[in-house]
């Protein structure tokens, strides 16, 4: 599934770079805030695009368009407005989708909406992504209607099945793994075998091809692979690469990684990250 990040004029770049710091942010709301607009790349999916990039004047109102041989779908509005949004939902109606993938009518997203990464948020930052979602202003925007042309599955990533707790997050690797999954970041590194996602044979291993604005893109071998993979990278190299879209011998690299966004992420959360990677197996 693709998450289209924009790839527009450094006047973007910097003025996503000049947002406050994460480990400023104090309340549930700030750090709901902090989640949705850096590592779970939101506004990827979920904020209209215009000529000079996201529009963030209507951020979170409904977004670009899946069109897929089992559906066609677009990135829903999640504003506070009452008729167009989720601004008539209860908290826990929201927190059951995220985790479920299932809207209040029963309806079941499209995997494009990660919430098969999403079982593993902790209790605290769940409530944290609401109290930030109620925060945002109400957009009147209809999105389109989705069209399923099969049943759709929930399924859940291995480890993601049950809510982490806040002692979890004490352990570095634990953290970054956490931070990994909720980024929804294997998703698109872990190439596809006969029964769907080859996450227990291929985990990261990279290999998918994301066609855009920017041509094709194959996401990268973010295994601890010396050979293909992070292993002989730096913490540094990893850590700039993820933030602002340099390889190790600085070359570009293309969309559709959130760079913009992952530049606004506490430097202790790139450093779990990197630890989390670190063991993730070599794949060549």
């Amino acid at each position: 599934m693709i998450r289209t990040a924009w790839a527009g004029p450094a006047a973007f770049v910097l003025a996503m770079l000049a947002a406050p710091p994460a480990a400023l942010a104090q309340s549930p709301a700030e750090r709901g805030g902090y989640l949705v607009n850096t590592i779970m790349t939101c506004n990827n999916c979920h904020t209209p695009m215009g000529p000079g990039g996201p529009q963030f004047d209507k951020a979170l109102s409904g977004g670009i368009t899946f069109d897929e041989p089992p559906f066609r779908v677009q990135g829903s509005n999640i504003t506070q407005d009452k008729e167009t949004g989720i601004g008539a939902w209860t908290d826990a109606q929201i927190k059951q989708t995220l985790r479920t993938g299932k809207r209040p009518n029963g309806v079941q997203l499209a995997e494009v909406m990660p919430t098969s990464f999403y079982g593993i948020v902790t209790p605290r930052d769940m409530d944290a992504i609401v109290a930030y979602l109620r925060t945002v202003k109400p957009v009147a925007n209809k999105t389109a209607d989705p069209v399923y042309k099969i049943a759709l599955p929930h399924h859940s990533f291995p480890g993601a099945e049950k809510p982490f707790t806040d002692a979890d997050l004490n352990d570095k690797v634990k953290k970054g793994f956490y931070l990994v999954t909720i980024g929804h970041c294997m998703e698109c590194h872990t190439p596809f075998g006969s029964a769907g996602q080859d996450y227990a044979g291929k985990l990261g291993a990279g290999g998918r091809e994301f066609p855009g604005p920017w041509g094709k893109s194959v996401s990268r071998n973010i295994t601890s692979s010396k050979t293909k993979g992070l292993g002989e990278w730096t913490d540094a190299q990893i850590k700039h690469a993820i933030t602002h879209g340099e390889s190790k011998d600085g070359s570009k690299l293309k969309p559709p990684m959130g760079y913009p966004y992952y530049a606004k992420m506490a430097e202790a959360d790139l450093d779990a990250i990197v630890a989390y990677l670190r063991t993730v197996p070599a794949k060549d």
